[in-house]
């Protein structure tokens, strides 16, 4: 049993490490080490950015894409690395654990509650924005991407080698690639190919003993953890092996609104009976919104969509399976794949694909995301009641994307994503808003929060399942990512399931000492385990 000062003395020392900056002294001492462990032919040095350099805040500032975690208050990294080799990964993870401090692994920026670049606890950012490169090999029909690549960046590297080749990844072209794959990788081919994780083929990851593994190296299971369970619980990845899918010359897309008044909500009605049982290279979103017309409040439902072929087929499609949206030949637009991509994150038809080598191609503001997923569809008489919801809270917006297809195929214990037969459709709850203030931002998460507790009885059950890349802190966290099983497994059921013990299973024999742990990170047995029994 240890004595109460033994007990007391570490917290007062983890407190002072947390208000206390690192010193010039201890500086120099962490560079040396840094120096020790990474390659000489690759100088660390000029890559390490502490408070007092004046590139600190713009390289840390770069990628918060979430401004609600860039105010004064907003807990910084004792220092930020920008690695451009394995080596200095290695150096920073044997470094941070003989100093006692976290990493925060940054690809670029998107984690909606800011956990790749926020912590509690004494922490640094490993920002992999210098670790990019693309490498497409076209006979063998894949790729090598480093991971603080964009998803922008993969899809022009793709385009400028074949014009009938592509990847199912997100529709945000400044994603990183990083937390995207290791989350699941959503996008609007994945009725077609499913998942960016179920297109991976291999990767490198650098563990908690600093070693670089790949596939074969770090064995089935970290593999199959990392594709879907999030990356940073496990290590570093720095790099991941996709295989490319084939896309049509001519894919066609459109673009359709229509508000209450114009029958939207009966459209959104019969959507959740075809969406999931359509061809499955036809993709339809719906963005549903507050809205005023004519100084009236109502819903405007925006219907976009992506089908793998001619605009021809597409008509034929939807008078068969979807007459209700009214689709006419005018309302499609016939282009290249590469062009969708485009088209899809609202660029104006025409614009430049160069764009999607710009990682920085919006204006930041803050915001709160959440999810849920709907097994049976919502009758009318509850969407009506959800539309009133939504028009009495103001700005709350929901986007229902679609299911079925090569989502139901896969079995649920494929990889950590779960969430596959059986699910008619994802939401997204989103707002969003430019004041800094406050009491603004309480008031508009507090929107978002209650129409999240409305839709209760219309979402998935026991348990009420998210998803991992919209992270959500709401669920539950870990403290300082380092409780026990009981804790995490709170949120851990809702992003994964069943899947969530195998993921503590690999966790524990791959970092027992749960060295990367963050606020949602995934726990290990060893670690509760050690600490129980001292």
């Amino acid at each position: 049993m240890p004595t109460i000062l033994a007990t007391l003395v570490p917290f007062f020392l983890f407190n002072i490490l947390i208000l206390v900056p690192m010193s010039v002294s201890d500086s120099n001492t962490f560079l040396q080490c840094l120096s020790l462990y990474s390659e000489p032919s690759h100088p660390i040095s000029e890559l390490i950015y502490f408070p007092n350099t004046p590139s600190y805040s713009p390289i840390l500032n770069s990628y918060i894409r979430n401004l609600r975690f860039n105010s004064s208050t907003t807990p910084k990294p004792v220092f930020i690395l920008t690695p451009s080799h394995v080596s200095h990964i290695q150096a920073s993870i044997l470094c941070c654990k003989k100093f006692n401090l976290e990493i925060r692994i940054r690809s670029g920026g998107h984690d909606y509650d800011g956990l790749s670049y926020v912590s509690n606890s004494p922490f640094v950012v490993l920002d992999m924005f210098l670790l990019r490169s693309v490498v497409v090999d076209l006979k063998n029909e894949t790729l090598w991407v480093e991971s603080g690549a964009t998803v922008g960046e993969v899809y022009y590297r793709i385009w400028e080698k074949s014009k009938v080749h592509g990847f199912p990844a997100g529709v945000c072209p400044t994603v990183g690639v990083g937390g995207h794959f290791s989350g699941g990788g959503y996008g609007n081919m994945m009725r077609r190919f499913g998942l960016s994780v179920d297109n991976i083929l291999d990767a490198k990851i650098v563990d908690v003993d600093g070693r670089l593994l790949d596939r074969e190296s770090m064995g089935e299971d970290l593999f199959w953890a990392i594709r879907g369970g999030g990356g940073a619980s496990f290590g570093v990845i720095v790099s991941w092996k996709i295989k490319l899918v084939s896309v049509p010359e001519i894919v066609t897309v459109f673009r359709v609104e229509k508000t209450l008044e114009q029958g939207g909500g009966d459209i959104v009605h019969r959507w959740q009976y075809v969406a999931d049982k359509m061809h499955d290279g036809l993709f339809i979103r719906v963005v549903i919104s507050p809205v005023k017309r004519k100084g009236e409040k109502t819903v405007k439902a925006k219907f976009n969509a992506l089908f793998l072929g001619s605009a021809y087929d597409l008509l034929d499609v939807m008078s068969e399976r979807f007459p209700e949206l009214g689709l006419i030949g005018n309302q499609c637009v016939e282009m290249s794949w590469i062009d969708s991509v485009l088209f899809w994150y609202n660029y104006p038809v025409g614009t430049s694909t160069d764009i999607l080598l710009e990682r920085h191609s919006s204006q930041e503001k803050f915001l709160k995301r959440k999810s849920d997923y709907v097994q049976k569809p919502i009758s009318k008489v509850d969407l009506d009641g959800i539309w009133k919801k939504m028009m009495e809270l103001g700005k709350v917006s929901l986007t229902f994307n679609p299911y079925g297809g090569k989502m139901s195929e896969i079995s649920e214990v494929e990889t950590p994503f779960p969430h596959r037969a059986g699910n008619i459709y994802k939401i997204q709850y989103s707002v969003s808003w430019k004041e800094e203030s406050n009491d603004v931002a309480n008031q508009y998460l507090d929107q978002i929060r209650k129409l999240y507790d409305y839709m209760t009885p219309y979402v998935s059950k026991s348990p009420r399942s998210s998803y991992l890349n919209y992270r959500d802190v709401d669920l539950g966290v870990n403290g300082d990512g380092d409780v026990g099983y009981d804790e995490a497994s709170i949120w851990g059921k809702k992003y994964f399931k069943r899947n969530f013990d195998r993921l503590v299973e690999v966790k524990t024999a791959t970092d027992p000492s749960n060295f990367f742990r963050y606020e949602q990170s995934i726990p290990s047995l060893a670690s509760e385990t050690g600490i129980m029994s001292e």
